[in-house]
């Protein structure tokens, strides 16, 4: 099979950027909007992310299936990236769209309109996902893949923390509620461009066997009886509670934790660069270094030992995090790139195991169910994110956190533990279930070598 060029991992990246733009926006920005600005409480937006995450989280494998089975032109994965760019858009824009409601009524917005998005991210996201397990057959080449995507991914992240607040700022005046709104349309038209650069860009190679029929229950029981398929979605839900958590809390903690929210001013548009969105920046920025640096550690020592290498790192500085003061910040500021370069490292390697277990299941098997399988990483990532964010309302909520106050000092000690004890159990968690991860890199190896050679015999 051809090498991949570059275009195309280019390519393959817009489609991340795109993501990562939305995904942090909900991720660090989303909590604090519905508390700050919209103007609900706190607990109950925990509770709302917890019953549509749930909810999206299902429709998860469901898309997955729907993936499989759609022939077309394009292929099985690209077209949703055509067809699905514009809602997904549009979706984003109404989520940061504050309406003249009364508070129930502004909840019932937000329950639909959130409920809403996430189907629709759903719907480009786990094709977006399954594609990369399609592209190439090639182990260095998806490695390679996926650093790709996961630098475009966290330049996205960083693209959005650097540009968000600054944006509500100039765009907003003296209404946030504006501003929050036209920051997102100008986020979401820039996405929806990307996804199309994506469908553009990428070409689908690897097909399921051409005698293989459409069916869904074998498709079922095969997962069901895929030991690494269980504990790689265990590994990826508790890695998601660890930076969903963390992520969550981070404009709580510069917010009312420092009495300085202000780190300098931007001239050119009218407004100020905050010490949460430096402090998030730093942190995407280690990311990318973390993803850069996966390949060529997984490469000598094993993408297993790599992984929980880095979680139990990220762990140990994020419970030495509580013990800082606010007249510590450059020291904060170390742990944060010390953390992220760690949370940076696991995903390209969670995303390329995924694609090895979409092969393991084929060698086993004799059927390739590749948007089933990848649907799982991203019901990780939405269980993950799910259990974080509804935990991070609940807690604030339990200690008495009361949106635009002077905090207490119980709610100020719950803020800070979300910084540091908490996500701490996540990375722990995620280590935990990698010791028993079976799939090493010679295995895999093996089962492409006789994968390649059926997939020869069957053309």
């Amino acid at each position: 099979m051809d090498k991949l060029k570059l275009k195309e991992k280019i390519g393959y990246g817009f489609g991340d950027f795109a993501s990562s733009m939305f995904w942090k926006m909900f991720s660090v920005y989303l909590l604090f909007f519905y508390t700050d600005v919209f103007g609900i409480s706190a607990a109950v937006v925990g509770t709302m992310f917890l019953i549509t995450r749930i909810f999206d989280g299902v429709n998860d494998p469901i898309m997955g299936i729907i993936a499989d089975k759609t022939k077309t032109k394009w292929g099985k994965f690209r077209p949703y990236l055509l067809w699905m760019a514009i809602p997904f858009g549009i979706l984003g824009v109404l989520t940061f769209t504050t309406p003249d409601f009364s508070t129930s009524g502004k909840i019932i917005y937000a329950y639909v309109t959130y409920c809403l998005m996430m189907i629709f991210y759903t719907t480009v996201n786990v094709p977006y996902a399954s594609l990369m397990g399609v592209m190439t057959s090639d182990l260095k080449d998806r490695t390679s893949l996926a650093t790709f995507r996961f630098i475009f991914a966290f330049a996205g992240s960083i693209f959005v923390l650097a540009l968000a607040e600054p944006l509500v700022e100039f765009l907003g005046g003296e209404s946030p509620q504006k501003g929050w709104q036209l920051t997102m349309a100008v986020f979401a038209t820039i996405a929806t461009l990307l996804f199309f650069g994506t469908f553009s860009w990428t070409k689908e190679r690897v097909h399921p066997p051409k005698s293989q029929q459409t069916n869904l229950r074998a498709d079922l029981k095969n997962l069901a009886k895929n030991r690494p398929w269980f504990i790689l979605l265990g590994a990826g839900i508790s890695a998601l509670i660890f930076n969903s958590i963390r992520d969550g809390a981070t404009i709580y903690y510069f917010k009312y934790f420092f009495q300085n929210q202000d780190a300098f001013s931007l001239p050119f548009m009218s407004s100020t660069m905050t010490f949460s969105a430096l402090y998030l920046v730093l942190g995407q920025a280690a990311n990318i270094l973390g993803v850069v640096l996966a390949k060529p550690i997984s490469d000598k020592i094993g993408k297993k030992k790599t992984f929980i290498a880095a979680m139990l790192t990220a762990a140990s500085f994020s419970c030495a995090f509580f013990f800082l003061t606010e007249n510590q910040l450059p020291i904060i500021f170390i742990f944060q790139f010390l953390i992220s370069i760690c949370a940076g490292i696991i995903f390209p390697l969670l995303w390329s195991m995924y694609a090895d277990i979409a092969d393991f299941s084929e060698w086993k098997t004799g059927r390739r169910a590749t948007g089933l399988i990848f649907s799982s990483s991203s019901m990780s990532q939405k269980m993950g994110w799910t259990l974080g964010g509804a935990l991070t309302g609940w807690i604030l909520a339990f200690y008495g956190f009361e949106a635009n106050t002077e905090q207490t000092d119980a709610a100020i000690r719950g803020i800070k533990q979300m910084m540091s004890f908490l996500p701490a159990i996540g990375a722990l968690l995620s280590a935990g279930f990698l010791l028993f991860y079976n799939l090493n890199d010679e295995f895999i190896d093996k089962i492409n070598k006789d994968l390649i050679k059926q997939r020869k015999l069957d053309q």
